[in-house]
């Protein structure tokens, strides 16, 4: 059986799934999307998803296109009808089909696509072993925590650290600060031991990965301060990692050719992974 997805309404085929030219998502990137992580069935931090889900949506003025658990039962179709136990849900909500008008146009039907794919079980084995990342401009627009279909500029960033060998580009504002990768957010242990995260602002996505990386750490004890850090920091730092929903942690052992602490994957990140895996495991 090909894959299915869920367009307005109906279960169709994959390759048959369309949307009006006019939608605005495809004329002016006017819509928000969510990817929500799937390990053995469940939704990983699926309510974390939605809060945010909702934020961007009022952000924008668009409304929810139907209720939580009418969206839920949508998401579970969609992984039964494709057979995915492990894997990724992705839900993109447009402001909908109207003749092309910068304006908002009023009263109408936002347009609701859920797909799904498989992506590879959690092993620790595989996202313990690190990575490298690059530096590069942040050319974003001003309103990052909104999760925009608009992701040209992260599009480009990511591709060129892809030809240059590297995992990650991380995102240098015009003040020399690091505000977050092209699609997950950046992470550093001080020499002190304590574990840093920038703030949540209009810079940055909250991140539900991030969120409950924070969660954890608080309910270990362990230090974390949530503020800006630059570059030079992050590259004297002990230890650096990202996260995201689909690449969960991995340990950052160089940023831009420079080796972070001794060069390996950190004891703190590597705990926190171990952490995050049995908060995934514990998922219903």
């Amino acid at each position: 059986m090909g894959r299915i997805a869920y367009v307005n309404g109906q279960y169709v085929r994959h390759g048959d799934a369309v949307v009006h030219i006019e939608d605005r998502g495809f004329q002016f990137a006017d819509a928000v999307y969510e990817v929500i992580a799937v390990q053995k069935g469940c939704l990983i931090d699926g309510d974390g998803h939605f809060d945010r889900l909702e934020r961007s949506l009022s952000a924008i003025q668009i409304s929810l296109p139907m209720s939580r658990a009418a969206l839920k039962l949508v998401i579970r179709e969609v992984l039964r009808q494709n057979r995915i136990t492990f894997g990724a849900i992705y839900l993109q909500i447009s402001r909908g089909q109207a003749p092309r008008d910068f304006s908002f146009p009023q009263g109408i039907i936002p347009t609701l696509v859920v797909t799904a794919k498989r992506i590879k079980p959690f092993d620790f084995n595989i996202v313990s072993k690190g990575v490298e990342v690059i530096s590069i401009e942040d050319i974003r627009w001003k309103r990052c925590d909104i999760k925009s279909v608009s992701l040209l500029a992260g599009a480009m960033g990511k591709t060129h650290a892809v030809n240059q060998g590297a995992f990650e580009a991380w995102q240098i504002n015009a003040e020399g600060f690091v505000t977050e990768g092209t699609s997950s957010n950046a992470w550093i242990v001080t020499p002190e031991g304590e574990l840093v995260t920038r703030h949540l602002d209009a810079n940055i996505l909250g991140g539900i990965t991030r969120q409950t990386i924070l969660k954890l750490a608080q309910e270990k004890n362990l230090k974390y301060v949530e503020r800006a850090f630059s570059l030079q920091e992050a590259q004297k730092a002990r230890e650096a990692f990202t996260s995201s929903t689909t690449a969960f942690i991995r340990p950052v052992v160089k940023i831009d050719g420079v080796g972070i602490g001794d060069g390996k994957p950190g004891a703190l990140c590597l705990e926190l992974l171990k952490l995050y895996g049995k908060h995934m495991e514990q998922a219903q």
